[in-house]
């Protein structure tokens, strides 16, 4: 299968995840399908929305820096219909815990993949 050219920074570190989360299933196909099980099971609408599990995880993510799963829930939270306002919100709470480095991956990688995930829907 051919991949398409990334179109921007954004969609480039999305690719990347799915690449290395190809080769690790490859090499670990055991335990990636009860890890894509697990997820998927958490993931499922219940008693939260998919929406508030999103914005929960991409706040998560925030918190402990991991920009492959700040961007990847972050385009989570947009898929399942959040607003920006709801995200940015969501960017405070978290950085009521995690301070400076919450705040200072929301004021540049935050907005940034906000702009381009967007411009990838156009």
């Amino acid at each position: 299968m051919e991949q398409m050219e990334p179109r921007n920074a954004t969609e480039a570190a999305l690719y990347d995840y799915k690449m290395g989360l190809g080769i690790f299933t490859q090499k670990m196909p055991d335990l990636a399908e009860h890890y894509n099980a697990f997820t998927e099971a958490c993931f499922k609408e219940g008693a939260l929305t998919q929406r508030e599990k999103q914005l929960i995880a991409f706040g998560i993510s925030l918190f402990s820096q991991d920009e492959y799963c700040i961007i990847y829930h972050l385009k989570g939270c947009l898929d399942q219909g959040a607003s920006e306002d709801e995200i940015l919100e969501a960017v405070g709470v978290t950085s009521a815990f995690g301070g400076g480095a919450s705040m200072s991956q929301a004021v540049t990688l935050v907005q940034e993949a906000i702009g381009d995930l967007n411009q990838l829907k156009q």
